[in-house]
């Protein structure tokens, strides 16, 4: 009861703090966890509806010319990430609650495996949308595309993923920016 006392402390200062409710406190909270910390897509009217936040810098709120909403939204979830590292949160894997064991034990600020397969280490940048998320591992040398629940796993070479952009279309496509310009997934080796 104290844990879930502090929890409840903490997402009332920083709605304070942002100027938003603890609810959508509370909700950026629970996609922060289902997207392993490092980003998070959620909707939530305090927000402008869909919010969508990766670490490292992308952020983007349903009215998406309101950057003071988008400000409090990279604030709510800065602060969110900084109590997760600090051990002020503890993350939880959002598979447990759903009948699943967690991947790893995770409080005192550890880190989690995501939904990425284990063994490549932290990724540098994530996201998704719709059925389809990536995670890239710099050290690994490896992007993990995730499409509807089928994941590939792709050699990136020399590149250094930083961004993503996803067509919508009838058949979703991927290209991320990297140090050398535009990468296409699709002319990425596959690892088998």
């Amino acid at each position: 009861m104290a844990a879930e006392n502090q929890c409840q402390a903490v997402l009332g200062t920083i709605a304070r703090r942002h100027g938003v409710s603890e609810g959508a406190v509370s909700a950026a909270l629970d996609a922060l966890q289902r997207g392993g910390g490092t980003m998070a897509q959620f909707s939530h009217p305090d927000f402008g509806g869909m919010a969508q936040w990766s670490k490292g810098g992308m952020s983007m709120v349903g009215d998406m010319f309101n950057s003071a909403m988008k400000a409090s939204l990279d604030g709510v979830l800065a602060d969110l990430g900084a109590a997760i590292d600090d051990g002020t949160l503890a993350t939880t894997d959002p598979r447990s609650s759903a009948g699943h064991a967690p991947d790893a034990a995770v409080a005192g600020g550890s880190q989690s495996r995501g939904w990425w397969p284990g063994g490549l280490g932290s990724p540098s940048t994530s996201g998704g949308q719709n059925a389809m998320r990536y995670a890239f591992f710099p050290d690994a040398r490896r992007l993990v595309v995730d499409d509807n629940g089928k994941q590939t796993i792709y050699d990136t070479a020399d590149h250094r993923i930083t961004g993503v952009s996803q067509q919508q279309s009838t058949s979703q496509s991927l290209t991320f920016s990297s140090q050398s310009g535009a990468v296409r997934v699709d002319d990425l080796a596959v690892v088998p």
